[in-house]
């Protein structure tokens, strides 16, 4: 599959905490890290008012895949992560409520994790798709 590029959102605790995470399970260097907020040209097939919604996967062809869709993505280049993809993608509308859910908490779980506060507003409704 090439290099996956996760797009985060560097204002947000949580979403620092998940990349700094994904950055130590990476052993092979399969994924590559950009704030979403420095990812225009990445992620120019997202609309830029739905790009704080979620986290992004880009593959190397150049494909998104955001919210929950990128789990499953993100999962199939990590070592051990292959069988967590197929699962991912077994239930893929059980991996996006969960991943939505966590979205909806993510101010209240970056503060449990001791990660400053998330400077999206939590009460704004979300796409995470």
């Amino acid at each position: 599959m090439g290099t996956v590029t996760v797009a985060y959102d560097e204002d947000c605790g949580l979403c620092r905490w998940t990349a700094d995470r994904l950055r130590r399970w990476d052993r092979v260097g399969a994924l590559a890290f950009m704030p979403i907020q420095a990812s225009d040209d990445l992620l120019a097939a997202v609309p830029p008012a739905r790009r704080l919604d979620a986290m992004h996967a880009v593959t190397s062809d150049g494909r998104v895949f955001t919210g929950g869709a990128a789990v499953p993505v993100i999962l199939r280049v990590l070592p051990g992560g292959p069988p967590l993809a197929v699962l991912a993608e077994t239930a893929p509308g059980v991996t996006d409520v969960v991943y939505r859910a966590i979205v909806a908490r993510r101010v209240r779980i970056g503060a449990l994790l001791g990660e400053d506060a998330c400077a999206v507003d939590p009460g704004r409704p979300t796409s995470a798709s």
